[in-house]
């Protein structure tokens, strides 16, 4: 998902050239523009942005005073000045006003994606840092948590990981408070943790960026900020435990039999379809009792579990982020009966699929 950013300038050309200057990055996202510091604010109280680009003199309010603004209501943020003044007076204020960086008008775009580049880095550097730090705290009061991934994953214990993140996705909210940016980095960071604790070995875990059904290219409504990213920190846990069987599978010589891996590649391919046993075995040219007996013993579940596994998923995407009805994603995945489809939800994630969705948005 991109970071997102706001520009503050008086001008209108100078506000739609760096749009385009810095969409053209392809690194961030360009999430609204405003004409001064005021309008920042109110833009700020409906979406939400990870850094401001703020011109400093501006009529209503400047840019220094919204930098003051922005460190009291919205901490998390960086901000980068942009002024045609170079005087050290404003260089020095900015800077002491926590400003990343400083570019002089006309802006040169090497020099913005310098700066851009630099405020990235420095707010990923900042947030995983208050991360760490908060899993250090905490660590001592939730071993249980960490016994209990240690034990799902070093049994391969698969049809529990939906659960087991739930648990650990609630026990993050209780200690970031309303600091809901925070959660995608906690949740890398407890991966980290639990990796390590398996192999003895340090480890920074490389989880790749997430795609939320188109939600990563689109500005996040403030309202919708807790939601967002607890999609967010759902999806790294979830990637993160996947890798991590997979780092299991690989310490006790389990490398999945090809079939098995087409098999599974079968079931992700037509999960939303009728499918059977004989035709999941016909698929790998292997007779249906041993193929059923193969796939339990290479992965730790069955066919069955498998495609409800993926199926669910899938449903689950669909429940958060489109406005379809139970009965029409229950469809979508492959059910024609919707009340068999609501119990196979619950059991694969311990609520229904309304009260799932209630809970991610309330």
């Amino acid at each position: 998902m991109l970071y997102s950013v706001i520009i503050v300038d008086d001008e209108h050309l100078i506000r739609s050239s760096l749009v385009k200057k810095v969409n053209e990055l392809g690194s961030i996202l360009v999430a609204g523009t405003a004409e001064n510091g005021i309008k920042c604010l109110r833009w700020l109280e409906e979406w939400h942005a990870d850094i401001c680009i703020t011109d400093v003199r501006m009529p209503h309010m400047d840019g220094l005073e919204l930098l003051k603004q922005l460190n009291d209501k919205y901490p998390w943020m960086a901000s980068i000045v942009i002024s045609s003044y170079e005087e050290f007076t404003y260089v020095r204020s900015s800077m002491q006003l926590n400003a990343i960086d400083y570019v002089l008008k006309p802006i040169d775009r090497n020099v913005l994606r310098e700066a851009i580049n630099h405020a990235l880095s420095k707010l990923a550097e900042k947030r995983r840092l208050a991360a760490m730090s908060i899993v250090i705290k905490k660590l001592p009061y939730h071993e249980q948590q960490i016994g209990q991934w240690i034990e799902m994953v070093q049994t391969l214990q698969v049809e529990q990981m939906y659960m087991t993140v739930m648990d650990t996705l609630l026990m993050f909210e209780q200690w970031i408070g309303t600091d809901y940016y925070l959660l995608g980095d906690i949740a890398i960071v407890w991966i980290e943790l639990i990796l390590e604790r398996i192999t003895k070995e340090k480890s920074e875990f490389a989880l790749p960026q997430l795609s939320l059904a188109g939600l990563g290219d689109q500005p996040i409504q403030a309202d919708q900020r807790r939601f967002i990213f607890r999609l967010i920190a759902v999806g790294y846990l979830e990637n993160g435990a996947g890798q991590i069987f997979e780092v299991m599978r690989t310490m006790k010589s389990q490398q999945l039999h090809p079939s098995v891996e087409k098999a599974k590649l079968y079931l992700q391919e037509h999960y939303a379809e009728k499918i059977s046993l004989q035709e999941v075995a016909d698929a790998v040219a292997m007779s249906k009792t041993y193929f059923a007996n193969l796939f339990k013993q290479e992965t730790g579940t069955t066919i069955w579990n498998q495609l409800v596994e993926i199926r669910m998923k899938h449903a689950r995407d669909l429940l958060l982020n489109s406005s379809l009805r139970s009965y029409e994603i229950a469809y979508k995945v492959g059910y024609e009966n919707s009340i068999y489809f609501s119990r196979l939800f619950k059991e694969q994630y311990g609520l229904n699929p309304a009260e799932y969705k209630k809970r991610f948005q309330e």
